[in-house]
């Protein structure tokens, strides 16, 4: 047996020349292709890993001052392009869309085989294609969002409830912790017509627990992904960890597929419920697509991973906003008496008249992006961008964070202003770079329209009849706005806050 010392010594000049030689070659390409962007200068082995520190998004966001909107990064193995300007985000999901279109998957996203029947993963091809097509079809069309109006104003009177409790008993409320569950329910509702938790229930903890394991299995960063023969030894435990949360989401999931398909054959010749999991049955039953059960149980993880954070964070960086700026939240609070009137429950059909709540909306995710990069892109081809080239299978990051916090794109970068986007039409449906926190072109978030009704639905409720107090007197100066480092820029320190009944 080789003493531990031997192995990682035998590892360590193994890995050296495999990296000088890929260093080498790599060279060769860029000198036969073009030049590559700039970028600071890697250490031997493991490239700019030191750079990223721990906050990459605002380490980045600040070697791109100095290196440009353009700029080359090599981790470990992988040729990393980072991206922090409107422009270069134009030329990469807009002009170079089709030759960007590729993933870069983490080892965490092929556990159970998730990235070969996930939307979020599959590269962009016919399989792909399908999975868009029946997303858009049976979950945010249009017609789909309007028929399930009826599901959603259930779901936030019962959120209305529960903030009504609290404001009876005079009870200090976790806001972020009443919204995810909320959104939870929406979504599981959404998905199969139940709901999987409810307010002060250990279960939404538990469920809590496991989506959130997924997300962060998937957004942590991972040395496996960057050197490739580390991929078996899993020296952070990410892969294993990635598969029980994985496992356990399954679980939950094939045991509501169950009951429902069990339920269908008791009830032969009309639907059990008008779901989208009823939806995603008769299509894998029927001829007009090849839809296996099994992707029906990655689609379904992939709504519960991506929607229920990223609404949840969003809607609690909005409250947070709103309570720490009183001239804010009374603007908003004016606008939904004018709007919808006394004591009456939002309707989505009101959030196009409510153009100040559209603009703090806005602002919320400019100020608060749910992820601080984009999912990561692959170049599926040699790209030439500024005189610079983006070499095939190169992974690019698009920092989002970096494009809303310039000041030479946004004025005050760092004040909550939702007025700025009163002065001017930018939106975040893609078309304006400056402002792409559900990225932009074929790659663009489908779950987009849903969430749209939903944040604004939310904050709108949660403002228009109750005003709210900190616990424990604390000021308006004092709220901790700092963030963690997760799939989404979750809040350091949960929003907690008292809610009151509103007497103007």
């Amino acid at each position: 047996m080789y003493s531990a010392a031997v192995v990682s010594v035998l590892c360590f000049v193994i890995l050296t020349w495999f990296h000088i030689l890929k260093s080498l070659n790599s060279r060769r390409t860029g000198s036969a292709s073009g030049k590559l962007p700039p970028g600071p200068r890697p250490f031997p082995i493991i490239g700019n890993f030191l750079h990223l520190g721990q906050k990459p998004h605002e380490s980045l966001a600040k070697l791109s001052k100095t290196y440009g909107p353009l700029m080359h990064l090599k981790l470990g193995t992988i040729d990393t392009i980072v991206v922090s300007s409107p422009e270069m985000a134009k030329e990469i999901l807009h002009k170079h869309d089709k030759a960007c279109s590729g993933r870069a998957v983490p080892v965490s996203a092929q556990t159970l085989d998730h990235h070969k029947m996930s939307i979020a993963w599959l590269p962009a091809g016919k399989k792909w294609r399908v999975l868009r097509k029946i997303s858009k079809e049976h979950m945010f069309s249009i017609s789909r969002l309007d028929s399930s109006q009826g599901l959603r104003q259930e779901k936030l009177r019962e959120l209305l409830d529960y903030v009504h409790e609290c404001c009876l008993s005079r009870r200090v409320m976790d806001i972020g912790e009443a919204v995810y569950v909320t959104s939870l329910n929406l979504m599981s509702a959404t998905l199969f017509s139940v709901d999987f938790t409810g307010f002060d229930s250990g279960s939404a903890q538990e469920f809590k627990e496991t989506i959130t394991g997924v997300a962060k299995s998937a957004a942590a960063p991972n040395i496996a992904d960057y050197v490739p023969w580390l991929k078996m030894i899993d020296p952070q435990g990410i892969r294993r960890q990635s598969k029980f949360y994985f496992s356990k989401l399954f679980g939950i999931i094939e045991s509501v597929i169950a009951r429902r398909l069990q339920a269908r054959g008791t009830h032969f010749g009309s639907p059990v419920e008008k779901d989208l999991l009823e939806a995603l049955l008769d299509i894998s039953q029927g001829s007009d697509y090849d839809f296996s059960s099994s992707e029906i149980k990655h689609l379904l993880l992939d709504f519960f991973a991506a929607g229920v954070e990223t609404t949840t964070v969003t809607v609690e960086w909005a409250m947070t906003e709103l309570l720490r700026n009183p001239r804010v939240l009374s603007k908003a609070k004016n606008e939904l008496r004018n709007v919808v009137g006394e004591n009456k429950q939002v309707k989505e059909s009101d959030i196009s008249s409510l153009s100040y709540l559209q603009a703090v909306i806005k602002e919320t995710l400019r100020c608060h992006p749910s992820a601080r990069f984009l999912v990561p892109h692959k170049a599926e081809t040699d790209v030439e961008i500024n005189g610079y080239m983006i070499p095939k299978d190169a992974q690019i990051l698009v920092n989002v964070w970096a494009i809303c916090k310039d000041p030479n794109v946004w004025s005050r970068p760092d004040s909550f202003e939702p007025e700025r986007f009163l002065d001017h039409q930018k939106d975040y449906k893609g078309r304006d770079f400056e402002l792409i926190p559900f990225g932009s072109g074929r790659r663009m978030c489908p779950g987009m329209p849903l969430a749209h009704r939903i944040v604004h639905l939310m904050v709108a409720s949660l403002i228009h009849i109750y005003d709210w107090k900190f616990e424990g007197g604390m000021k308006v100066e004092e709220v901790d706005i700092s963030d963690k480092f997760e799939l989404s820029l979750r809040k350091a320190v949960p929003l907690k806050a008292i809610p009151t009944r509103n007497e103007a």
